[in-house]
C-alpha cells in the first residue's frame, strides 16, 4: 500500500516547502489541472493567465511601458520570483488582488500560467489590500493616492483614523492627500502628470481664492518656481488679505465695487498686495506695488515687461 504523502498544515515551513517541491515534481498536467479545484487558500499554484481578470479597484491607472517592458524582459531570463494575489470567484475564474505590473509583465513575456497565492476576500478587503499594496510598493501619484483614500472612505465606510490605520500614515498625512481633491480639476492634472510637486499642491491649498490659485500654479508651470518661493507668494497673499481686512475695519468709508474689483485683480496678477488710492471726485489716484527682495522686484517689472 503506497505511502500517502502528507500535507505541510501544521509541520512548519520545512514541510510546507517539501510539499511544494512535490508539486514541483508532478507531471504538468496534474499540476495545472483547473477543473479539480484542489488549490488550497494561502498556498502558491499556477494559474492560467487566462482564468485571471484584473482588480476593478485597482488604484492605478497608467504604467510606465518600458518599466513593463524591463520587468517582462526580467521574468523571460529569470521567470516570475514573487507570486501575484488573486481570489477565486468560480473554478476556473480568478480576479487579481495585487500584483497587476507583475501580471502585465508576464503576459508580454509569453506566459501561459502564472503563480499565484489564492485567498478569499469581498470587495472592501479588495479595495483596501489594492490600495495598501500599491501604496507600499508602486508609488502611486498623490491624485492618485488621495481618489483612493477618499474611495476608502466613502465605500468602505472608514473614519480617517481608522483609513489612517489601514494605511500605517498619520491622519495629518492622510488629511494632506485628501485635501488635494478639493483643488481645481487643472491643478490635480499637475498633480497626476509630474508637472507640479506635492509640495507646491500644499502651499496652493492654502490660497483660499481658486482664481488666485490658478494664477499662482500658471507662475509656477511658466517659471519653474520652487516651492519655497511659492509658499513666500502665499504668505504675501494671506498678509495682504489680513491687511485688507485690518484696514477696512479702520476705515469708515469702502471703496466702489469698482475700484475694488480693480484692486484686487490687480493683487492677484502680481500675487502681492496692491493699493489703489482714489480721489473724493475719483479724477486721480496712485497705485502701489510693493515688494520684499530684489528678486521679488525683477518679478513684479518682469509682468509689467519692464
Amino acid at each position: 500500500m503506497a505511502q500517502q504523502r502528507k500535507t505541510g498544515l501544521g509541520k512548519g515551513l520545512s514541510a510546507l516547502l517539501n510539499d511544494n517541491e512535490d508539486i514541483r515534481k508532478e507531471p504538468q498536467s496534474r499540476a495545472v489541472t483547473e477543473e479539480k479545484p484542489t488549490r488550497s487558500l494561502g498556498s502558491i499554484s499556477p494559474i492560467k493567465i487566462e482564468y485571471i481578470e484584473v482588480n476593478p479597484f485597482q488604484p492605478r491607472t497608467e504604467f510606465d511601458i518600458k518599466a513593463l517592458e524591463e520587468l517582462a524582459e526580467s521574468i523571460r531570463l529569470q521567470g516570475l520570483i514573487q507570486p501575484i494575489t488573486v481570489r477565486r470567484m468560480s473554478e476556473n475564474s480568478f480576479q487579481l488582488i495585487s500584483g497587476e505590473r507583475r501580471f502585465r509583465a508576464s503576459k508580454m513575456a509569453g506566459l501561459t500560467e502564472i503563480p499565484a497565492y489564492v485567498r478569499t476576500a469581498n470587495d472592501q478587503q479588495m479595495l483596501e489590500m489594492a490600495l495598501i499594496e500599491n501604496i507600499q510598493r508602486e508609488n502611486l501619484n498623490a491624485i492618485e493616492v488621495a481618489l483612493s483614500f477618499q474611495r476608502m472612505i466613502d465605500e468602505c465606510n472608514l473614519k480617517q483614523e481608522e483609513l489612517s490605520d489601514r494605511v500605517s500614515k498619520n491622519r495629518s498625512t492622510v488629511t494632506n492627500y485628501l485635501r488635494l481633491l478639493k483643488l481645481p480639476p487643472s491643478i490635480q492634472a499637475s498633480i497626476r502628470d509630474g508637472q507640479i510637486s506635492m509640495g507646491h499642491a500644499r502651499a496652493l491649498i492654502n490660497v483660499p481664492e481658486v482664481e488666485k490659485q490658478v494664477f499662482l500654479h500658471q507662475e509656477i508651470i511658466s517659471k519653474g518656481l520652487s516651492v519655497r518661493k511659492v509658499e513666500e507668494l502665499v504668505r504675501l497673499l494671506q498678509q495682504d488679505v489680513n491687511d485688507k481686512n485690518t484696514s477696512q475695519k479702520k476705515k469708515a468709508p469702502a471703496k466702489s465695487f469698482q475700484f475694488q474689483k480693480i484692486e484686487d485683480d490687480l493683487a492677484t496678477k502680481f500675487a502681492t498686495r496692491v493699493k489703489l488710492s482714489v480721489a473724493a471726485d475719483k479724477s486721480k489716484g496712485s497705485i502701489q506695488i510693493p515688494f520684499n527682495s530684489e528678486d521679488d522686484l525683477n518679478r513684479i517689472l518682469e509682468l509689467l515687461d519692464w
